[in-house]
């Protein structure tokens, strides 16, 4: 049975990893301007090709952004959830996306200006004392309340509040301000650069590695606070560092792309079908390939489906990814009522 598991995750992270290669591919060829496979083959051995700027300074960026973004917000739900042992927490829902969306606003309107440039650094630090200031929030009332669907709806208050303050700030912005500020809250994966792109896979790389080394105590931790405890795991570090790493994963997301929604809820719940199992030694790694996915799709989607105009990345992952979280609720319901 242990080989069978081991024989199926391994199995299950391959063709993930398949998959993404085919939607890489799909996603750097179709477009406005189709670019076929052999203009790719000799682009790559150094000849020059026509659309050489749009392959290389506009798709394969994007790409590469939905790949990284992608797989950050599986991974951010995937610990939101082991966290509050909840199947539907996740950076949307708990409204950890709108504070640093509220964070960012902020920066954006009252020191644009004055600083004339702001770095992706500067973006990152701001959603995440967004972050982290929504999770604090969220924190505060887990404590006070254990019912799940209470947890959910403060999450989604905590939302609704930081949105609002969001909205506020935008009131006190000029009209380029507001155009800007409106395109990024919509989410999307569009814009970025090779630079974004070198700092994300930095940040997001750093942070996959350390919660892939959480995977022995994360298998503990998920059996029960006592049984962890029994086996040596510090509870208050592992839980001070699922917040920090979430947080981190949940700011740079919304640095660089705007809050997307339902990824994070929706990626661990389909990734768990897929492996037949909970284990965070496959877990993580599946959790991660399966947000890149989804997102690779979802974007090439979202600029394909109303060409030339261009769908929000929030609008068809939303599509997507709340079915999902309902089949989620309707199959708690049914168990606790067997």
């Amino acid at each position: 049975m242990q080989k069978n598991r081991i024989r199926r995750g391994i199995v299950t992270l391959c063709l993930l990893l398949a998959g993404i290669l085919v939607l890489l591919v799909l996603s750097v060829c179709i477009g406005s301007v189709n670019i076929s496979l052999s203009d790719i083959g000799r682009s790559l051995c150094g000849k020059e090709i026509e659309n050489a700027r749009i392959l290389w300074d506009i798709r394969m960026p994007r790409a590469l952004a939905a790949i990284i973004l992608g797989g950050a917000l599986g991974l951010a739900g995937y610990l939101l959830q082991t966290f509050f042992h909840n199947p539907i927490a996740g950076p949307f829902v708990l409204g950890i996306s709108s504070g640093a969306k509220m964070m960012v606003a902020l920066l954006l309107v009252f020191f644009l200006e004055r600083m004339k440039r702001i770095s992706s650094w500067t973006m990152i630090a701001a959603a995440f004392a967004g972050a982290m200031l929504a999770m604090g929030v969220v924190l505060i009332i887990s404590r006070r309340i254990e019912s799940m669907s209470a947890l959910v709806v403060s999450g989604i208050m905590i939302g609704y509040i930081c949105s609002a303050i969001t909205e506020l700030v935008i009131t006190f912005a000029s009209d380029a301000q507001i155009v800007n500020l409106h395109n990024w809250s919509r989410g999307s994966f569009s814009g970025i650069t090779w630079d974004n792109v070198r700092i994300m896979a930095e940040i997001i790389a750093v942070t996959g590695v350390i919660v892939f080394g959480l995977a022995k105590p994360l298998s503990a931790y998920q059996l029960g606070e006592a049984y962890a405890r029994n086996l040596g795991v510090d509870i208050r570090l592992l839980r001070v560092a699922l917040v920090m790493l979430s947080s981190i994963l949940s700011a740079c997301i919304v640095a660089f792309a705007g809050p997307i929604s339902f990824v994070g809820i929706a990626v661990p719940h389909l990734v768990k079908r897929l492996l037949g199992s909970t284990r965070p030694i496959f877990m993580i790694p599946a959790c991660f390939l399966g947000g890149s996915i989804f997102c690779l799709f979802c974007d090439l989607l979202a600029r394909t489906l109303c060409a030339p105009t261009e769908l929000s990345i929030s609008t068809v992952t939303a599509i997507f990814g709340a079915p999902v979280v309902l089949w989620v609720m309707m199959k708690r319901n049914k168990d606790k009522v067997a």
